[in-house]
Order: C-alpha cells, then structure tokens, then sequence
C-alpha cells in the first residue's frame, strides 16, 4: 500500500509538458505546475511575451504574463522522490509507436501527434499544437487528423501546397499548375471537388449498403430455405423408411402366407395318396394271401377237398383299377411359382416407373442454384449430349438414319413391327433418351422447311389419338416451322415470328422448370422462354411432313 502512495505522489509530480518529473517546478495561478524551463519555453513559444498566455492544461488566460517563482514545496518532494531512487515513469501511451504518427516538433523520444497541418505540412503532439490553439497567425492553418504522407500534398514541380484540383487531367494540382500546363483546364477547388466525390461516394455507399441489406436477405432466405429442406429431408427420410418397413412387412406377410398355402396343400396331396397307398397296400396283402391259397390249392392231390375249396377261389377279387391312377409328370406347385413370379413381375413394374419421380428430387435441387444462364454457343455446348431417335417410337413412313440421328419421311410405309411406343395417328418420333437435369441440342432441317416440328415431350403423350400431335396437348411444347415460326403448348400459340431458321438450338434445364429455344447462326437469338415446373423426365420429338423432306438431330462437338 505504501508503495502504491508512493506511485501516486510521483504522477502528480510529472510535468504534463515533458512528461518527467518537475524540474524546478513553478506554479501558475490556475494552479498547475510545470517545470520552470518548459512552461517558460511554451509562452516564448508563442511570441509576444509582453501579452497574456495561458495554462497548456485548462488554458486559463492570464493577463499579463504571470511571473514565474519556484514552488519550494514541490521541490522538496521531488527531491525527495529523487532520493528514494524512483524515476518519473513517462506515459508510454503517449509515444509514438511504428503505427503511430509522430509529433515532428519532438526531439529525442517523440510523442505521438493528435492532429496535422495541411498548412504547414507539419504533424504535432498537444504540446506543440498549443500555437495553433493561441496564435493569430495559425487561426487559417486547417488540422486534421494524424497524417503520415503529408508530402504527398506538396507538388513536386513548384513545391507549392496543391490545393486545386484539375477536373480535365483528374489531378490534383497546385495554383502555379493552373496557370501553367494546366491552363484553360477545368479547375475547382480541392475542397470543392472532395464534396463533390463525397456525394457520389455517399450514393454508392448507399447503393452497397443497400446490396449488402438485399444480400443478407438472400442469405437468410437461403439459410431458412437449407433449414427447411433438412427438415424436409428427415421427415421424407423417417416416413420412407416407414413406408418401406410397411412394404418389407407386407412382402414378408405373403411369404408367409405362401409358405403356409405350400404347406398345406403339401400335407392334403400327401395325405389323400397316403390313403390311396395304404388302400392299395391292403388289397395287395389280400392278393397275396389268395395268391398263396391258390398255390396251395393247386398243390392239393384230394379231388374232394380241390373241388369243395375252388369255388371260392374262382371268385375274382375287388380292386382298384390300374390306369384310375395318374402321376403328374410335372411339379405340383409351378402355378404357385408362376403367381409369385408374376407378381414380383408387377411390383417391380411399378417400382421402377414410381422411382422415376423419386429421382427427380436431385435434379429440381437444380432449382435453388444460382446459375447463369449462357450466352453464346460455345457455353451451351458445355452440356450438350450425344442424342439419338428411338425406332421404337417412328411412325412408320419415318425413315431413321445417320446413326438414328435423322428422320425422313418415305411415300411408302415401312415395315416396322409393333410397338405400343410407335406412333401411329402422326409422323413423329422420340429420343431415345430421358431428359432431367440441364441439356442442350441442336436440330437441322431442310432449306424451305414448311410442316417440320421440334419438340420436348413426356413419354405418356398418346401414340393413337388425333391429338397426340406435339404442341397440341398438355404433353408436349413444340416448335413448328409454317407461315409463319410459331411455338405451342396444349393448343396455344405462345409465340410466332416470320423469320426463317434452319437451325435451331433447345436448352433445358429441368430442375428449373426453363425451356428456351434459340435460332442458331453466327449468333444465338432467343426465340421465346418457357418458364413452367416440369414433373416427370423430357423426351426430344421430331415431327416431319411432307415428301422427301428430312430433319436431323446434329452432331454436336
């Protein structure tokens, strides 16, 4: 405790000018102490000695110049101080560290400077700024904050503070710079071209503060979205599994069952030919005995006995009849094989064409990516694919080609076998491949195509109705090339155009639910966008009329 006294005695004994213990302290009339030497080099300072000056503390003015005697009680405790072998410990807060601005009027150990001059280029601790507080002559000086490169407002032609800026060269610049290179330029003040950029710095400040709040919209929006699909995820997982524990449940139910029927009607059959068999067992026992009656009767030599026991012996005997007994040359249970294969059969069926719109949750995943959608060819053949036509759907006046890439139409009909894909009531054709996720291709056509139609199809549009034609259902999206270019959906025109193409490029992407078709040249022109939700996987289709004519899925690379 003594020592903490101590401590607090030696700061009251600094001197707030140099930091240090008070050298010949003196006090002023507003009470505070300095060192003789540096209160007396503060007032020179200033100038004018004769006129009043002021504490560098509270800055008290004193009128005139108060004169300055020691303080012998605090010389005393300094001394004392000095004595005990204590030092002043200097605020180490107020040096200048390497991240720190320097006073430049410090010498020895600097003080970090609280303001800088743009007038005097010039950087100064509170010690050395008290002039531009009390004299006349520094009342125009513009302080700012610490400053390090301060020369970086001198210009090096004329070394003159650059106080214009040049609007013309966009440069700051000094007065002798207007008159000279930069003359006849547009010219304003530094101060004035600083509120102008102010201004637009202040309304793209906004603008980003702006994006920023929009943003972190967006990124709530999508933390609640992630938040709401593992929700979504969990439950869909727990009820899966309870529904395949129901499924497995119910399989091993019928196995049992199964089993169980087997089983019983194993043990009837078994039963109803044990009974035939122990019957037969017993007349065969009894044919045996007669047998052995009849042996011993022919073996009798006794005309009397032979004739009085042959009667009874000539008497045939009740059996069963040979051929009333069949035995089945094949397995007794194949009908029940054949149940259960075909009801595997059916249920594998469904399974397969039911996980189709499982599968389809990856690819509407899509749907939450933010994906930039292309612009010139080169990025959309980025997800091209290799397609081809499947025969199984063309009607049959379609001649396929090119590796199954092209299809003509043909006077005669083809000899095509049944299919219950193939198109009968018009000239179309699928691909053969399944479409989920983002695809892109090309299709080309005769020049003076008329009667042409590309389209994007589900599976299930009809073979046989009249309205199975692309674009005229709620199956399909066609484009169809008459006069003039229009596309459709269940019988709506979405869109037409006069412009001829004979390229044309389909981008899909499936999750997204977005359906673009673009005329193909040197550029990429969009012909028309749909934006709908897509619920089970696409289908290309070709449609083509006409003698002769032909179009053709291209070979993309």
């Amino acid at each position: 405790m003594a020592q903490q006294g101590i401590q607090l005695d030696q700061d009251k004994l600094c001197c707030s000018v140099c930091l240090d213990l008070l050298k010949d302290p003196v006090t002023i009339p507003c009470g505070h102490s300095y060192c003789l030497s540096c209160i007396r080099t503060y007032w020179d300072a200033v100038g004018h000695s004769w006129l009043g000056k002021s504490c560098p503390q509270c800055r008290q003015k004193f009128t005139p110049r108060p004169a300055l005697v020691k303080n012998t009680l605090l010389a005393n405790l300094v001394e004392d101080l000095r004595r005990t072998g204590l030092q002043a410990a200097p605020a180490a807060l107020c040096y200048a560290t390497h991240q720190d601005v320097a006073c430049d009027s410090c010498t020895g150990r600097k003080l970090k400077a609280t303001k800088s001059c743009l007038q005097c280029l010039v950087s100064y601790c509170d010690q050395h700024l008290q002039p531009h507080y009390e004299s006349p002559a520094f009342e125009k000086h513009q302080l700012v904050d610490p400053c390090e490169k301060l020369q970086e407002n001198i210009c090096t032609r004329h070394n003159e503070v650059m106080k214009v800026f040049c609007r013309t060269d966009q440069q700051c610049i000094c007065y002798l710079c207007s008159m000279d290179e930069h003359k006849g330029h547009d010219t304003v003040s530094a101060a004035a071209e600083r509120t102008e950029k102010q201004k637009e710095l202040s309304k793209n400040q906004q603008t980003i503060q702006q994006k920023i709040k929009d943003r972190e919209g967006d990124i709530k929006k999508l933390q609640q979205e992630v938040e709401t699909i593992n929700q979504s995820a969990d439950e869909a997982e727990r009820s899966s599994e309870k529904i395949f524990k129901r499924l497995i449940q119910l399989v091993q139910d019928k196995c049992s069952d199964v089993k169980q029927q087997i089983r019983s009607q194993q043990t009837s059959l078994v039963n109803r030919l044990k009974e035939s068999q122990k019957k037969l067992e017993e007349e065969l026992a009894e044919m045996k005995s007669r047998e052995a009656e009849l042996q011993q009767l022919l073996h009798t030599h006794d005309p009397i006995q032979f004739l009085h026991h042959c009667p009874v012996l000539l008497n045939p005997m009740d059996s069963t009849d040979p051929h009333s007994i069949s035995i089945q040359s094949v397995s007794y249970f194949d009908h029940v094989l054949a149940a259960v294969a075909a009801a595997t059969d059916k249920i594998q069926h469904v399974l397969n064409e039911e996980w189709t719109k499982v599968s389809l949750l990856e690819v509407k995943q899509e749907a939450l990516k933010p994906r930039a959608e292309a612009r010139i060819r080169s990025e959309f053949l980025q997800c091209s694919q290799q397609m081809t036509l499947d025969p199984n759907t063309a009607h049959n006046q379609l001649l396929l080609s090119e590796g199954n890439r092209k299809a003509t139409v043909m006077t005669k009909k083809l000899v095509y076998p049944h299919h219950p894909d193939r198109f009968i009531e018009h000239q179309q054709v699928l691909g053969a491949e399944s479409l989920t996720g983002c695809h892109y291709w090309e299709v080309l056509m005769d020049q003076n195509m008329s009667g042409a139609t590309v389209a994007v199809t589900y599976k299930n549009i009809s073979r046989t109705k009249s309205e199975n034609e692309f674009g005229y259902n709620n199956s399909s999206w066609a484009l169809i090339f008459n006069s003039p270019l229009k596309i459709m959906h269940n019988s709506s025109i979405l869109f037409t155009s006069g412009l001829p193409s004979f390229r044309i490029g389909v981008f899909l992407n499936h999750g997204a639910g977005t359906l673009c078709f673009y005329r193909v040249s040197d550029t990429m022109t969009l012909l028309h966008r749909v934006q709908t939700t897509f619920t089970e996987p696409l289908y290309a289709g070709l449609g083509v009329y006409g003698s002769d004519k032909s179009v053709e899925l291209c070979e993309l690379k």
